[in-house]
């Protein structure tokens, strides 16, 4: 069918204090986000912990935004459920992360969610060709994941065309997104190989005008880049 074209903005609440994780959803919705995205990290498929489904949970009712979970952890399976039920209504499986990707997937579907599939940077877009019927998005990481604050990875500008084309492959609309690095000077790129789904964390959280002038900057650049393409 086609790629998803609207552009969403969506921040990444890692470099948020958690102990302000509520005042950090609100104020996120007021600067205009389109969703917000939970990086949950074990400390075993990534070297950081961060988010369980009763953190995130106990957030739901400040907002009325869709919570997606980008779930760099193992065994995923054994926590698909608990994540719906924390709130989120997009699971985002990593490719890498499980043995039988097609029942990873199929069960996040089964269970009520939107299903997307996340690649490392070293992982090729041929490892999801056959499970691409199922895939309502596909995250290419524009960082090696496990911290925030990363740079930008400029060449899987490459994948995130090819995601494209696999994308349009398959009858239903698909999201591209990008998670890491971007910014008000990495966006462009980003754009312009075809992502409208945008994860953003540092650039939001540091601009020195605020998070709605952040928001609003990404968004614009990001907008101006795919007019010029005529798309």
């Amino acid at each position: 069918m086609a790629v998803k074209q609207d552009i969403s903005i969506i921040p990444s609440v890692l470099p948020v204090d958690f102990s302000q994780l509520g005042n950090a959803i609100v104020d996120l919705d007021k600067a205009g986000v389109d969703r917000i995205q939970w990086d949950v990290m074990d400390g075993v498929f990534v070297p950081n912990l961060t988010f369980g489904p009763d953190v995130i949970a106990s957030t739901r009712s400040l907002t009325s935004l869709g919570f997606e979970a980008h779930l760099m952890i193992v065994e995923p399976d054994a926590f698909i459920e608990k994540y719906i039920a924390a709130g989120c209504e997009l699971l985002i499986i990593h490719a890498e992360s499980t043995r039988h990707l097609h029942r990873t997937l199929s069960k996040v579907k089964e269970s009520g969610a939107r299903a997307g599939v996340a690649l490392n940077p070293a992982t090729p877009i041929e490892s999801i060709e056959n499970v691409v019927d199922l895939l309502d998005m596909i995250l290419v990481m524009t960082v090696n994941p496990g911290f925030g604050g990363q740079a930008y990875i400029s060449s899987m500008e490459k994948k995130v065309v090819q995601a494209c084309e696999l994308a349009r492959s398959v009858a239903h609309e698909i999201e591209i997104e990008v998670d890491g690095g971007i910014s008000a000077t990495t966006v462009a790129g980003a754009a312009a190989a075809g992502a409208r789904a945008l994860v953003a964390g540092s650039a939001l959280f540091r601009h020195p005008e605020g998070l709605e002038a952040a928001v609003t900057e990404i968004r614009s650049i990001a907008a101006a880049t795919i007019a010029l393409q005529g798309n």
